[in-house]
C-alpha cells in the first residue's frame, strides 16, 4: 500500500512517538460506534494512583498565595504533608475569587485521595458546570497541581508516577514556536532562526492567518511564509503551524494544501475552535494531521472529533482544561485511536514543568513539544534536572519528588495569604 503523508509523518519518528497517524477517511456507521466504544473505555479508567495511599489524606488547609504577579497554591493536610503549586498568573489575577469561593472551600477537610471524585463533584457545587472553561479550569488545576505535590512528596515519586504506571518520557525533544503574527514572512524567518539558535530545537511552528479573523497582516503572508520556512530551514527540520482559528473551511483548506505540499508535520485550529463541522470539512479535504485542543474544555467534544477523525493530534492545556487527571483522560481516549497527544502549554509560572510531567506519563505522546522559556522571576531550584533545552534540543524531565523544583521560601514569605478558614456546606454537591 502506498505510503500516505501520515504514514510519513510517523515512520520518520517511530522511536519518538507511540501513536499511528492513519489517512484521514469519513468512519462508517459500525466502526463509529466501535470507536466511540474504545474512547469510553478509555476514558472510564481511573487515572490517580489511590491505591498508593492506604490511609485517609484530609487536607487541613487551601492557601492562595499572591505577590506582585504571582499566584502561588499552597495545601497541607492534617498529618502535616504539604504541597504547592505555581498557578497561570495572567488568568489568576482574574480568576482568584472562583478559586476562594466556588472551589477551595468544596475541597477543605475531603480526603484527598477521592481527587478523581472531587474533581467531578465540584463542577456539581454551586451550580459551578454553568462556568465551564477557563474559569472553572485555571483555578482547578492550580489546586489539583498543589495536591498532586503533596502526594509526589509523600510517596517520594514524581508527579507522572502519579497518573501513570510508568514514565515513557523521561527526556521530551522540543520545538521551538513564533507567537507572532502582523510581521512580515522575513522577519518571521530572522526571529525562527534567532530562537532556534537558543533552543537547538529540530522542530518549529509559527502563525498563520490572523487569529480567529480573516484579516490576515500583512496580505498573503501566510502563502508566502509556508515555502519560505521549508526553504529556509532544510527538508530535515520538522515544521507545523497554528491558524488559531483564521479561516473558513473554504479558506482553510487551500493553506492545508500548500502545508502538505512542502511537508509540514501538522495543522493546528484551521477553523474557529468550536466550529465542529467545519474542521470536520477541512479534515475531509486533507491528509495532513489536524491538531486542535488549546481553546477545548470539554472531553465530550474530545471524544466527538476523535470518533469522527476529525483531528490526529489532541492538544489540551494543562491549565485550560483543568489539571491532569482530566487530560490524562483526553490522552487515553486519543491513544485508544492511535493518535498523538501534543498538549498546549501555558506560558506564564512553571507551565512548562506541568506539561513535561504530563508528556513523561502518556505513550501516545508526540515526537517535538513547545518549549517556553521558564519564569525567570520565579527563585526555584530543580536538582533532577537544568529545565533547559541542551544542545540536542532536548529537556530532561524532573525525578524529584512531587512537581521536582523547590521554590524559595523567603520568595513564599513575600506573598499575601488568602486562606480558606471554612469548609463549603456541601448539601449541595450531594
Amino acid at each position: 500500500m502506498q505510503a500516505t503523508r501520515r504514514d510519513l509523518f510517523k515512520s520518520t519518528f517511530a522511536t519518538a512517538a507511540a501513536a499511528v497517524l492513519p489517512k484521514h477517511h469519513i468512519p462508517a456507521v459500525s466502526e463509529l460506534q466501535a470507536n466511540f466504544a474504545k474512547l469510553d473505555a478509555a476514558a472510564a479508567l481511573p487515572v490517580f494512583k489511590r491505591d498508593l495511599f492506604p490511609n485517609p489524606v484530609i487536607l487541613d488547609s487551601i492557601e492562595l498565595l499572591h505577590y506582585k504577579k504571582s499566584w502561588l497554591c499552597r495545601v497541607r493536610s492534617t498529618d502535616g504533608a504539604e504541597g504547592i503549586s505555581i498557578s497561570n498568573a495572567q488568568q489568576m489575577a482574574s480568576l482568584y475569587p472562583i478559586f476562594m469561593d466556588r472551589i477551595a472551600p468544596f475541597f477543605l477537610q475531603q480526603d484527598a485521595r477521592d481527587l478523581e471524585h472531587l474533581l467531578e463533584m465540584v463542577m456539581v457545587f454551586q451550580s459551578n458546570y454553568k462556568a465551564t472553561g477557563m474559569a472553572m479550569f485555571v483555578p482547578l488545576a492550580t489546586l489539583e497541581f498543589a495536591i498532586l505535590d503533596m502526594f509526589g512528596k509523600m510517596s517520594h515519586r514524581p508527579i507522572g508516577l502519579l497518573i501513570s504506571d510508568k514514565i515513557y518520557n523521561r527526556k521530551i525533544a522540543v520545538y521551538q514556536a513564533n507567537g507572532e503574527r502582523y510581521i512580515s514572512a522575513e522577519e518571521t524567518i530572522e526571529h525562527l532562526q534567532r530562537d532556534v539558535a537558543i533552543s537547538h530545537a529540530k522542530a518549529i511552528k509559527f502563525k498563520l492567518g490572523g487569529r480567529m479573523s480573516h484579516i490576515e497582516t500583512p496580505p498573503g503572508r501566510s502563502a508566502k511564509l509556508i515555502p519560505l520556512v521549508r526553504k529556509t530551514f532544510g527538508d530535515q527540520m520538522v515544521i507545523s503551524a497554528d491558524s488559531n482559528g483564521s479561516y473558513t473551511p473554504a479558506e482553510a483548506i487551500p493553506i492545508g494544501k500548500i502545508m502538505q505540499e512542502y511537508n509540514y508535520a501538522f495543522y493546528e485550529e484551521p477553523v474557529p475552535f468550536d466550529d465542529y463541522d467545519g474542521l470536520q470539512q477541512v479534515a475531509d479535504a486533507l491528509d495532513i494531521p489536524i491538531a486542535l485542543g488549546e481553546q477545548e474544555p470539554s472531553t465530550w467534544n474530545f471524544r466527538h472529533v476523535l470518533a469522527h477523525n476529525a483531528v490526529g493530534i489532541v492538544q489540551q492545556d494543562m491549565f485550560y482544561f483543568g489539571g491532569m487527571c482530566r487530560c490524562m483522560r483526553v490522552a487515553r481516549m486519543a491513544a485508544a485511536l492511535n493518535k498523538q497527544c501534543i498538549p498546549h502549554i501555558s506560558s506564564t509560572g512553571l507551565g512548562y514543568l506541568y506539561m513535561m510531567h504530563f508528556v513523561s506519563a502518556i505513550p501516545n505522546s508526540g515526537p517535538y513539544h513547545e518549549f517556553k522559556e521558564f519564569n525567570n522571576d520565579l527563585p526555584y531550584t530543580c536538582a533532577t534536572s537544568t529545565l533547559r533545552s541542551d544542545d540536542n534540543g532536548i529537556i530532561t524531565v524532573p525525578t524529584s519528588p512531587g512537581v521536582g523544583v523547590d521554590i524559595d521560601p523567603d520568595y513564599i514569605a513575600k506573598h499575601e495569604v488568602m486562606k480558606v478558614s471554612r469548609p463549603a456546606n456541601l448539601k449541595d454537591a450531594e
